[in-house]
C-alpha cells in the first residue's frame, strides 16, 4: 500500500501552485504521479520525458521537479551516464560535488565527459513524502539492484530499435550479492569470447578468455574480491560448463554481473555511444533561469571548472547611453536602465535561457540551444521597439551579438559564469553590432535551425578582425525586419 505523508503534501503543493502560472491540469497531473505513479516511474525522473509523456511543454515540466525539489518533495541528482551501456556510473546531490570522470567497469572505458554530454539531471520523490524501495538500495532484489537501480531503460542499439538492455540480458550468465567473509558459486555454460564481470556499484571488473577446445566437465574459475577489485585464478578458460566460486574477503556487501561476451562484439575496435532519449543535461540546466534563481547556492567545484561542449552565449549592450545619462540625469537613467533590464530578462527567460550577469548596461545571457539565443535576441529588438514606441523618447536602443562554443562552466564572486574563449568572442562579436542590429558569429549562423529563424530578415555577411582570434572572423549582421 502506498503511504503518502498528506500534510507534507498539501502544504508544499500549495507552495508550488503559487509559484508561477501554470497551464490547466499540469498541477494536477504532476499530484497524480506522485499518489498513482509506481515505484520507478518516481525514480530518477526525466522531466523531458514527463513532458512528451503528459502533453505539457519542456519549460514547465522542468520548472514543476525544480520548484518540488527547492520544496522539499523532490530530490535531485546529478547523474555521470555511460554513452556506451547506460549504466549510470555515479550519481551526485549537488553541482559542486559533481566529477566528471567516469570509468564503467563493464564496457572497460574510462574518460572525462562534459556538463551537456552525459550528464542526466533526474528527480526522485522524497522519502519524507513517499517512501519508494529505490532509497534503500540494500532491500533490492538482485536483478532490480541492477537492471532498475543501475541502467537507464531508455538505451537503445544504435541505430535500432533494440533496447541496450534487452540485448545485455540475452548474454548475461549469472547475477549475484557477495556478501563479505563468504564464498559465492555460480554455474554457467559459456560460449567463446570472454567472460567478464563487473561490480555495477564500484565497478571493480575482471575478463578472462574463453577460448580452445570446449570442455565436458565443469571448469573451476576462482575469482578473490578485496571490496575494490576482482582478482580472478585463470586468465584463459575454454568454452562449455563453468563454476565461477567468488571469494568476498571485503567488509562490504558486494555485488557481480557476468556476461558472456562473444567474439563479434570482442572485435569491435570502437564502442559506439548509444541512443537516449532527449534528457535534461547538465549544461541545459545550469543555462535556466528558473535553476538559477532557486538554488543560487549551487556552485561549481571551485579547484576545477566544468567542461561543456557547445553553449551559446549572448551579450547585450544600450547604443548612446553615456548620452542617455548626460541628458536624463543619473536617477532616472538608471531607472529606464533598470527597465530594459527587467525586459531583456523576461525575454531570455521566455526563451529556455537565463541571465548570467549585467555589466554595466550590458547583459550576458546563456542559452543551451543556438536557436533558442537567435529567437530571444529577434524578440528583444521587438520588445525594445514596442517599449519605445509606448514611452516615446528618451528610446533604448539596442545592441545585439551572440556565438556558441565550448565553454567552462566556473563560480565568479559566487555567482554560476562562463569561462573560455567562446566568451570572449561572443563579446567581441557584440561589439560589432550597430543600433537595432544583431551580429552573429559564422559558427551560431550555420548551427541547426538558426538560418529558418532568420527568414525575411536582412543579412549581411562581412569579415571582421575579432581580437583574440587569428585573421578576419566571418560574421553576419541581422537587421530586424
Amino acid at each position: 500500500m502506498t503511504h503518502i505523508q498528506e500534510r507534507l503534501l498539501e502544504s508544499k503543493m500549495t507552495e508550488i501552485e503559487q509559484a508561477r502560472s501554470w497551464s490547466p491540469r499540469v498541477i494536477s497531473k504532476f499530484e497524480t504521479l506522485i499518489r498513482s505513479g509506481d515505484d520507478l516511474s518516481l525514480y530518477r525522473i526525466n522531466p523531458l520525458a514527463f513532458a512528451r509523456d503528459r502533453a505539457i511543454t519542456e519549460a514547465e515540466s522542468i520548472d514543476l521537479f525544480l520548484h518540488a525539489t527547492r520544496s522539499g518533495l523532490f530530490e535531485m541528482s546529478w547523474d555521470v551516464v555511460c554513452p556506451q551501456s547506460g549504466m549510470v556510473l555515479d550519481s551526485f546531490g549537488a553541482l559542486r560535488t559533481l566529477k566528471t570522470h567516469y570509468v564503467c567497469g563493464l564496457c572497460d572505458v574510462s574518460g572525462e565527459t562534459d556538463l551537456d554530454d552525459f550528464i542526466e539531471v533526474t528527480f526522485t520523490v522524497s522519502p519524507q513524502l513517499r517512501r519508494i524501495p529505490f532509497h534503500d538500495p540494500a532491500s533490492l532484489s538482485i536483478e532490480d539492484f541492477h537492471w532498475k537501480l543501475r541502467f537507464l531503460g531508455d538505451a537503445r542499439m544504435p541505430g535500432q530499435q533494440v533496447r541496450f538492455l534487452d540485448f545485455l540480458r540475452g548474454l548475461v550468465r549469472g547475477l549475484a550479492f557477495l556478501p563479505p567473509g563468504t564464498t559465492t558459486s555460480l554455474r554457467a555454460d559459456l560460449g567463446p569470447g570472454a567472460l567478464a564481470g563487473v561490480n555495477v556499484k564500484t565497478q571493480a571488473a575482471f575478463v578472462v578468455s574463453v577460448a580452445g577446445e570446449p570442455a565436458t566437465a565443469p571448469t573451476v574459475l576462482r575469482v578473490g574480491y578485496d571490496g575494490r577489485r576482482f582478482s580472478p585464478s585463470r586468465s584463459v578458460i575454454p568454452p562449455g560448463p563453468v563454476v565461477i566460486d567468488v571469494e568476498n574477503s571485503g567488509a562490504v556487501r558486494g555485488s557481480l554481473l557476468l556476461i558472456n561476451w562473444p567474439p563479434e562484439v570482442l572485435a569491435q575496435t570502437t564502442k559506439p555511444a548509444l541512443d537516449f532519449e532527449p534528457y535534461m543535461s547538465g549544461g541545459m540546466l545550469l543555462a535556466r533561469h528558473t535553476f538559477r534563481r532557486l538554488f543560487r547556492s549551487e556552485r561549481v567545484d571551485e579547484q576545477e571548472g566544468l567542461g561543456i561542449r557547445q553553449v551559446t552565449l549572448l551579450f547585450t549592450d544600450l547604443k548612446g547611453s553615456t548620452a542617455m545619462y548626460e541628458r536624463l540625469g543619473d536617477l532616472n537613467a538608471y531607472a529606464l536602465v533598470r527597465e530594459h533590464f527587467a525586459l531583456l530578462g523576461a525575454t531570455v527567460e521566455a526563451h529556455s535561457g537565463a541571465i548570467v550577469k549585467t555589466i554595466g548596461d550590458a547583459v550576458m545571457a546563456v542559452f543551451s540551444r543556438p536557436t533558442d539565443a537567435v529567437s530571444a535576441a529577434l524578440h528583444m529588438l521587438g520588445e525594445i521597439e514596442r517599449y519605445n514606441s509606448e514611452h516615446g523618447d528618451p528610446s533604448i536602443i539596442l545592441k545585439i551579438g551572440a556565438h556558441c562554443g565550448p565553454s567552462i562552466a566556473v563560480t565568479l564572486n559566487e555567482n554560476l559564469d562562463y569561462f573560455g574563449q567562446t566568451v570572449n568572442v561572443a563579446a567581441r562579436v557584440q561589439a560589432l553590432a550597430d543600433a537595432g542590429e544583431i551580429c552573429l558569429s559564422e559558427a551560431l549562423y550555420s548551427a541547426p535551425g538558426v538560418s529558418g529563424l532568420l527568414a525575411g530578415h536582412a543579412i549581411v555577411e562581412f569579415d571582421a578582425p575579432l581580437r583574440g582570434v587569428e585573421g578576419n572572423a566571418c560574421v553576419y549582421r541581422v537587421v530586424r525586419s
